[in-house]
Order: structure tokens, then C-alpha cells, then sequence
């Protein structure tokens, strides 16, 4: 029935617009159009007359029941965020004061109620025909909207309880359908919420989210639990698996501090820490897989694919980071509390090495050695023939190569983009060695750019362009050898990410060392033919060369060949076809045709005139 994902999209919809008033118009638009289709249109003249209700069988004969309710209780929650917001920014007002906060809580009841009645009909799974992830997504939605109501009506205790068993939920349902509906949900309503009612209920800011929904789970509710550990069976322990957090196996080796440049600092706050383990696990499950040997001859999608767990736990981080960062923020500390400083560096160390493997991610899928190796020029394709014919090689197309040096620019882009962003970083702009660094990798990366450019100059036949990228692109290589004679080399195990050894940068120098002399000598043979054509054009008399611009001038004293030479001239086969009877070649003799033969036997009178018949009128007819 697919209900988180049709609620997480709606929820997107409404981000997007920035304006839930428009987003209740746009659902009421939805409901109308979905009740004409059901037939649950009110009769005309009878607008208060009692709806019919949506029963068991309805939802099993059709499943737009299910999104009807839905509708419903989205439609009524976008109504209480709106009057929240609306209150919320007007300074003039008195924010939400009383009746507000009770039209509020009014229309988020509303909404759970809807939630609610969806609940009890998917109960009825005989009748309903509802699976089990069909239940828990609809106990998990009713949940999180009356931990909503509970919110307005700042009853923190029952607020923890069911947002804990909305997380819960979703966390298990994440672990075993690996969707990313259920991560949305938790990152923009869940999690903050939880996060706000720990604070008011003066729990721990060290312990993380997951574990405070794990403690204030409702774990009465034997039914619910059952099928939540049936679905996933690590849901409910504070050391198991989930999708937000790291394995039990894992939990000891949690990091306590973080360093940064020459700066060690402590991690104060669960969620960040656990964060920091996730992605140390996820680098160590990317190097296996870069290692093995059936991976080293995968293709540059497939390498790029296996960073995507570790770009989410990175970015996971840096969340955990921004989020402690905005709650210090709201308790009133300022820049220069230790603690806020500690989370200023652990936010750049967790920032940094986001960038880092998005670099990677993009070096690799770049090919070999970051993109300086050129593609090469043919592709085996393995299609058998009818007659069990071998797999031939074909030579790939300018369009093609074209389209595989745009992609790596493209790529180069997005590496230069991510670099300029370290710079925003807190603290980067006051380390000077730091910024020489960033230069240097950032001016690597312009070579790499420069050098494919350069190669698609080269795919149209414009060698000088291409001398001229080159020649620029190993100035900056230059540079980087320079400035990266110090680095230690690295060793070849780890990920490629924002690091680049001296080897690399050397090797990039010698590359672009010997394109320079070659492409040198394609221009300067290109020259020397040029200037041979020139010469010759110009001992050409005038004559022959009129379709020529004279760019050294008119010689006067050489318009025309005199005495005329014997030269042979190309005639047009039609032009011989034509005239061969009216020529005389020596040693032919002329053949009479049938029209003059005829023409002579014809008898001729007295004037000169044959006898033959004459047509009479226009057309033969006539008098």
C-alpha cells in the first residue's frame, strides 16, 4: 500500500513549496479529485448529511481508500504546521498564544483520529488484505501524530513514548526494506522532536536518539512488540543494528576524541560518536571491496557505488554535528564557550572528510590515475554472432569520446566545488599552511581539467588549442610537483579521497612533459606544411590560383603562363558523348543513320520539296 512513501512524499512536496497553506490547498484539490473517482462525493443540497464509512472490504476491493484517509490526515496536519509557522514568524503577535494553540492541537487531533480509523481497518488483515509492513507503517504514522498533539500540549512524557515508538518502528522497518522513505521521516520530524523532549524531560544530551526511543518504547504492547522483533530482531536492544547507528560489534570501538590538524578534542555527544564509528566501519568495508581481486577490473560505476555507504554516514556526522551545534545555540552559548569550540572543530574534521569522499567517489569514477590516462580508443563487444563468430573490436566514434571528456569535466567541476567549500569551514581561512594544501589539490585537479579539455581540442583536429591547454596545464603541474615534494608517499590500500601523493602529482608532471614535446611537433609539421603549400601557391601564376586570397600581395609580373604550356585538361564524359558524331577523328570512318537514309530515298519535287505528306493545323488536325 506503500503509506510512508506516499507520506514522505507529500512531506517533500510541502518542503519544496515552503508554504503549507499551499500545500492543504493542493491536498484538498487531491481529495476532491479522489472522492469523484470513489463516488464519495457529498449529494448536492445535502452537505451536512453523515459520510459513508470506509469499511474492511473497501480497502481490500480498492487501496485509493487507504490514500484517502491519508489525504485527509495530511491535509489536516499541514493546517496546524501552518497556523504554527504563520504564528510562529509574526513578531507583531503574541506568537501562539492560547486559542491558537488550541485550534492547533484541534486539527492535529484531527489528523490522528483519521490515522487512527486507517489503523483499525488494516487490523483486519483477513479482510483488508494488509501485510504486516502494512500495519506497522500505519501503527508508526499514528503514532508520530499523537506525539504531535502531545507536543502542542507539552506533555513531554507521552510525547517521548510515542514518538520512541513511531522511531522504533521505522528504524526496523529501514534495517529489513533498506528504503530511504523511513530516513526522511526520521531526520525531518522524528529525531528533532525526540531531541526536544529529552531536553525538556531532562535527559542526557550524550545519549543518542536511538537509544532514548529504545528506553521509552512502550514494550506493553506485546502484539506491537512481537512483530517488530519478527521483522527485525536487533529492533529493540540498545546495542543492536539499525539503520541511523552501528553494529553491536562495533559499539567498543566508539572514538572519544576526534583530532584535526594538530587539535584533539573530546565527542561529548553520543550521536556524533556513534556517527564517527559508522563511517570508520563503512572505510573499512570500502577498502575490502577495493581490494579484492574480482574488483580491481570493475568498472569505474561499480567502484563509485561502494562509497555510498560511507557518504551517508559521513553525512550522518556532520548532522549529529550540525544538531548539537544548533541546540547550544538555542541554550544562549556563545562562540567562545569550550564547548562550543569543541564542536566548531569536530564539525570541520566531520565536513572535511565528507568532502573528501565525495572527491574519491568522483576521482574514481574519473578512471585511471584521476583521468589522465586516455580512454582508450576501442571496446570489445562479446556479441556472438549466428555463426559463433569471436567478439570483435570496434572502434569507438569522435561523438562518443567527446561525451566521455565532457563527463570528466564535469567531474573536475564538481572536485573544484567541493574543494572551494572547505575554505567556508570554520577555521580554515586562519590556517595558512592549510590553504596552501587546498590550493595545491585544487590547482591538480585544474591540471587534470586542462588536460581534458586539451584532448577533445585534439578529437577536432585543432592541435595549437591543444598545445595551448597542455603547455597551461603543465605550468600548474609544476607547481604541484613543488609544492607536494614533501608528502610521504601513501599507501595504495587506502580509498582514494581528497589526499594526493607526490607520486601522483610526478607522475601527472611526466604525462603532460611528453604530450607537450609531441603535440610541439604535430604543430610545428603543420607549419612546415602550411608554409610549403604557401610557397608553392606563390611561383603559381595568377591565374590558377584566383580562388585564393593573396595574402603576400599581387604579383603583376606573374598573371599568366606565356608561351601556354601543353597541360592536360579534364573534359566532362558527357560533353564527348554528345559530340561524337559531329567530330572527325583521324581514322574514323562517318556511318550514315537510318534517319539519313530514309531521308534520301524519300522522292523530292521540282521545288525541292519531298512528298511526303505535310500535317495540316497545330497538332496534325485541323485544315
Amino acid at each position: 500500500m506503500d503509506i510512508t512513501s506516499f507520506i514522505a512524499t507529500n512531506r517533500t512536496v510541502s518542503q519544496q513549496l515552503a508554504d503549507y497553506n499551499a500545500t492543504r490547498v493542493q491536498l484538498s484539490r487531491r481529495l476532491l479529485t479522489l472522492r469523484r473517482k470513489l463516488g464519495r462525493t457529498s449529494q448536492k443540497g445535502k452537505q451536512y448529511a453523515p459520510k459513508a464509512q470506509i469499511t474492511a472490504q473497501d480497502v481490500a476491493s480498492n487501496h485509493e481508500f487507504v490514500h484517502l484517509l491519508l489525504l485527509m490526515a495530511e491535509r489536516a496536519w499541514a493546517q496546524a504546521m501552518h497556523m504554527k509557522s504563520s504564528r510562529s514568524a509574526d513578531t507583531a503577535s503574541k506568537g501562539i498564544n492560547g486559542s491558537a494553540r488550541r485550534h492547533i492541537i484541534s486539527r492535529l487531533h484531527k489528523a490522528s483520529t483519521y490515522a487512527k480509523q486507517l489503523l483499525n481497518l488494516l487490523e483486519e488483515r483477513s479482510t483488508a488484505g494488509a501485510s504486516d509492513v502494512d500495519t506497522l507503517e500505519a501503527q508508526a504514522y499514528c503514532a508520530s501524530l499523537e506525539g504531535a498533539v502531545d507536543f502542542e500540549k507539552q506533555s513531554w512524557g507521552s510525547c517521548l513514548e510515542n514518538f520512541s515508538q513511531s522511531r522504533v518502528i521505522y528504524d526496523a522497518l529501514g534495517v529489513s526494506t533498506k528504503r530511504d522513505c523511513y530516513r526522511e521521516l526520521l531526520s525531518s520530524t522524528i529525531d528533532p522532536s525526540i531531541r526536544y523532549a529529552a531536553y525538556q524531560s531532562q535527559i542526557a544530551r550524550s545519549i543518542a536518539e536511538s537509544v532514548v526511543a529504545k528506553r521509552h518504547f512502550p514494550r506493553s504492547n506485546r502484539d506491537l512488540t512481537a512483530s517488530i522483533e519478527k521483522l527485525h530482531p536487533g529492533a529493540l536492544s540498545e546495542h543492536g543494528s539499525s539503520s541511523s547507528s552501528i553494529s553491536a560489534a562495533a559499539t567498543k570501538d566508539i572514538p572519544r576524541t576526534i583530532s584535526w590538524r594538530s587539535r584533539i578534542v573530546a565527542v561529548d555527544y553520543a550521536s556524533i560518536a556513534q556517527a564517527l564509528a559508522s563511517v570508520t566501519l563503512a572505510e573499512d568495508s570500502l577498502s575490502q571491496f577495493l581490494q579484492k581481486p574480482s574488483n580491481i577490473v570493475a568498472s569505474p560505476k561499480e567502484k563509485a557505488a561502494a562509497y555510498d555507504d560511507i557518504l551517508i554516514a559521513s553525512q550522518d556526522a556532520v548532522d549529529a554535528a550540525r544538531r548539537a551545534i544548533d541546540g547550544l545555540v538555542e541554550e544562549g552559548v556563545g562562540q567562545g564557550d569550550e564547548r562550543m569550540q569543541a564542536l566548531q572543530i569536530t564539525r570541520t574534521a566531520v565536513n572535511y572528510s565528507l568532502v573528501g569522499w565525495r572527491v574519491g567517489r568522483n576521482r574514481v569514477l574519473c578512471g585511471k590515475q584521476d583521468g589522465a590516462i586516455s580512454a582508450t580508443s576501442t571496446h570489445e563487444q562479446n556479441n556472438e554472432k549466428k555463426h559463433g563468430k569471436d567478439s570483435v573490436l570496434k572502434k569507438e566514434g569522435n561523438g562518443k569520446k567527446m561525451a566521455y571528456l565532457r563527463e570528466r569535466v564535469v567531474l573536475y567541476d564538481a572536485i573544484l566545488q567541493s574543494i572551494d567549500s572547505v575554505t567556508e569551514l570554520p577555521g580554515v581561512a586562519a590556517d595558512g599552511d592549510f590553504v596552501v594544501e587546498l590550493e595545491s589539490k585544487r590547482t591538480y585537479f585544474q591540471a587534470l581539467k586542462c588536460l581534458s579539455i586539451a584532448r577533445s581540442h585534439v578529437i577536432i583536429s585543432k592541435p595549437k588549442n591543444a598545445l595551448a591547454l597542455i603547455t597551461h596545464s603543465l605550468q600548474l603541474s609544476s607547481r604541484i610537483s613543488t609544492q607536494f615534494s614533501a608528502v610521504k608517499p601513501s599507501s595504495g590500500g587506502n580509498p582514494p579521497n581528497l589526499d594526493i601523493s607526490y607520486e601522483q602529482a610526478k607522475t601527472l608532471n611526466k604525462l603532460l612533459q611528453g604530450m607537450e614535446l609531441q603535440y610541439r611537433a604535430l604543430v610545428e609539421l603543420a607549419d612546415l606544411s602550411a608554409s610549403a603549400k604557401t610557397k608553392a601557391s606563390a611561383h603559381a601564376p595568377l591565374v590558377e590560383i584566383l580562388t585564393e586570397y593573396p595574402s603576400h600581395g599581387v604579383r603583376s609580373d606573374n598573371l599568366i603562363d606565356y608561351p601556354p604550356k601543353m597541360k592536360p585538361v579534364p573534359v566532362k564524359p558527357l560533353f564527348l558523348d554528345v559530340a561524337w558524331n559531329y567530330i572527325e577523328y583521324p581514322g574514323r570512318v562517318k556511318t550514315v543513320t537510318e534517319d539519313e537514309a530514309d531521308t534520301a530515298k524519300e522522292p523530292v519535287t521540282q521545288d525541292g520539296e519531298s512528298r511526303k505528306e505535310r500535317k495540316k493545323g497545330w497538332f496534325g488536325f485541323g485544315r
